[in-house]
């Protein structure tokens, strides 16, 4: 079980930015840092190709709207790219079973998706750009922050991961909240708008006043 804290964590980390975590794990293991990362996670062309990756993803999640659709397509990448580095973790230690691990770090990572989809499409519905751009930032740094500490102190970056997991979804549960009362007020409004106006075009044009002049004053 001594491999289980660092597979939730890089779990946790997947499924924000799967490219990052397995970028980082590579090059910490092929510069010796640790000895956890498995040679498959240290070639030359994984680390490129992740590294590529995570660039286009860098640029994409950051731009409103296209962020979310980059969120669509990974709905599925970033939970099996959790479960692969955790069963790959766990078969480099001998510590934890392919399949536990795989599903640890699976299960971690698809919530912690369903966490940063969540609040980027809340994040979307503000008019500018840059509360997309200060949240992704604030993802990368924290994702490369947590899998760094995560070599040190595996343990104590699991318990990081895990309460920051716990509050984001906690956080996307009240955004959708206060989101989904707002567009309630709005369909109501806008109901009551359009009622209105039926019933004015249903009674028609008001009848002149009989009190009135029609001619010049004096």
């Amino acid at each position: 079980m001594s491999v289980l804290p660092l597979v939730f964590t890089s779990g946790w980390a997947s499924g924000i930015n799967a490219y990052a975590v397995v970028l980082l794990l590579g090059v910490f293991g092929a510069t010796g840092l640790t000895d956890e990362v498995p040679a498959s996670l240290q070639r030359t062309d994984v680390l490129i190709v992740a590294g590529v990756l995570f660039l286009c993803e860098v640029v994409a999640d950051k731009i409103p709207y296209v962020d979310s659709l980059w969120d669509t397509v990974h709905t599925v990448i970033r939970p099996l790219a959790g479960a692969v580095v955790g069963a790959l973790l766990a078969g480099q230690s001998g510590s934890l079973t392919d399949i536990a691990a795989g599903a640890i770090g699976g299960s971690t990572a698809l919530a912690s998706h369903f966490v940063k989809a969540g609040t980027r499409m809340a994040v979307n519905t503000s008019p500018e750009p840059f509360s997309n751009i200060a949240v992704s930032t604030a993802e990368d740094l924290g994702v490369a922050g947590l899998v760094t500490f995560a070599m040190f102190n595996p343990q104590a970056a699991a318990v990081i991961a895990a309460v920051l997991l716990a509050l984001g979804l906690a956080l996307v549960g009240y955004l959708w909240s206060r989101i989904r009362r707002f567009r309630r007020r709005r369909a109501r409004r806008r109901e009551e708008k359009r009622l209105g106006a039926e019933v004015r075009a249903a009674a028609g044009p008001h009848p002149p006043d009989p009190g009135g002049t029609t001619g010049p004053m004096p």
